[in-house]
């Protein structure tokens, strides 16, 4: 039997009806599989979402590679701690991606990725230096990456993952991109509407049964089997959005993913790259201070509810000056307060003047742990899933000689201690 990663709580010991040390019918891999996306291949399924601004950076991104992952640096406003930012804000934002990638490889040979939202104002900028940079991974949502190929050249090794929410957007990026570019994306990232922060559906689509997680991805990977079938790759899907515990995981790859995205989950470790008190917010959320905001973008997006969000549904303007203009749709002239400058208070733990954004699930965190623990304990929880589908699935009568272990027979007891 090949053993799982983190603690199996025992599983590793099951024993079969013959009383051999073997592994039960339907659970002979208690481990999470790999994930592969070309010739990238991480040892375990899980990406960590990128998460702006300055929420994962090179700490936690290194983090989660150490530990099999790929881990994801969010490239928004990630210039924040440049001394220019605010003079120079296409330099500033070029040298801090620099700087994080370059901390990142120095802290792990693992597989890294970079989040580069299309509706950025310096998105080409950040696809750029990314590239040069050799990242192993472009996630690229918040707007479709119709035209992300062309950056791509000979000797760019890069794999392009879009990040979307219908299988509608799966079959329009793989005719553009084929028809433009000769190329198809190397996975597709789905987000489902439990996610947090900026959502890709209107409001009155989140709670809608069409929409669910569970009904996209088999939907997606319906849509890609044409694609991957007449040009002979595979375009493995990856579910996010809402995904939780180790059981959510092996729901989501019995639906047809390749693997899966969390972010909530790695905010509320010690390696993530935000301030204490914004950790300690999703600690003490409750479920109902999980709510749909109206961004300055236009777009709806989940978020913790705090006083600075009470203020601005009940009218009250936050002054701003907005010395960029960083995100295209951003009515910045009319918006009560600049989401940018929110949600960089917020990551500095200054929930006075900002706010965290969070998926649906935030309000069950409720410890810090560091990334191996997490990572280890939903390889366990997966390991459970597996296990306890298996034992469902067994045909009756298995037990009928059953090993002390899983539930003593008096034939069973005699074979085994006369072994």
């Amino acid at each position: 039997m090949k053993e799982a990663q983190g603690d199996l709580k025992g599983l590793n010991n099951l024993i079969t009806a013959t009383g051999k040390n073997e592994p039960l019918p339907g659970a002979d891999i208690l481990t999470l599989p790999k994930l592969k996306i070309g010739d990238v291949v991480a040892n375990i399924p899980i990406i960590q979402g990128g998460m702006g601004i300055g929420i994962s950076l090179s700490g936690l991104a290194a983090a989660v590679a150490n530990e099999g992952g790929i881990g994801v640096i969010a490239t928004a406003m990630i210039g924040m701690h440049e001394d220019d930012i605010y003079g120079n804000y296409q330099e500033a934002n070029i040298r801090a991606l620099r700087k994080e990638i370059r901390k990142a490889r120095e802290a792990t040979k693992g597989i890294l990725g970079v989040n580069i939202m299309v509706a950025l104002t310096n998105f080409a900028d950040m696809v750029k230096t990314s590239l040069e940079e050799g990242i192993d991974l472009i996630f690229s949502g918040a707007g479709l990456p119709l035209d992300l190929p062309k950056y791509l050249s000979d000797g760019f090794k890069t794999k392009l993952v879009p990040i979307i929410s219908s299988a509608k957007a799966a079959r329009a990026l793989c005719r553009r991109w084929l028809s433009r570019f000769n190329s198809l994306p190397d996975a597709f990232v789905v987000e489902g509407p439990m996610a947090g922060g900026h959502l890709g559906f209107h409001a009155d689509q989140l709670d809608r049964p069409e929409f669910a997680l569970e009904k996209l991805i088999p939907e997606v990977v319906e849509a890609v089997i044409p694609f991957r079938e007449e040009h002979g790759v595979d375009i493995p899907v990856i579910a996010a959005g809402g995904i939780y515990c180790g059981a959510d995981i092996d729901k989501f790859l019995k639906l047809g993913a390749a693997g899966v995205q969390m972010a909530t989950r790695f905010v509320a470790t010690h390696e993530c790259d935000a301030d204490i008190r914004f950790k300690q917010s999703y600690i003490d959320a409750r479920q109902e201070d999980l709510v749909i905001i109206e961004s300055p973008l236009g777009l709806p997006g989940r978020a913790i509810r705090n006083r600075f969000l009470k203020d601005v549904d009940n009218g009250k303007k936050k002054p701003f000056k907005c010395p960029y203009h960083c995100i295209l749709p951003c009515n910045y002239a009319d918006s009560p307060y600049c989401i940018a400058l929110a949600l960089l208070n917020a990551k500095r733990g200054d929930l006075k003047h900002g706010f965290a954004f969070a998926g649906q699930n935030a309000y069950r965190v409720n410890e810090i742990v560091s990334v191996k623990e997490l990572i280890s304990s939903l390889v366990s929880e997966y390991n459970e899933a597996v296990s306890g589908s298996s034992i469902e699935n067994l045909e009756p009568g298995i037990f009928e000689h059953q090993n002390p272990i899983l539930g003593s027979s008096a034939d069973s007891s005699q074979e085994k201690s006369g072994a």
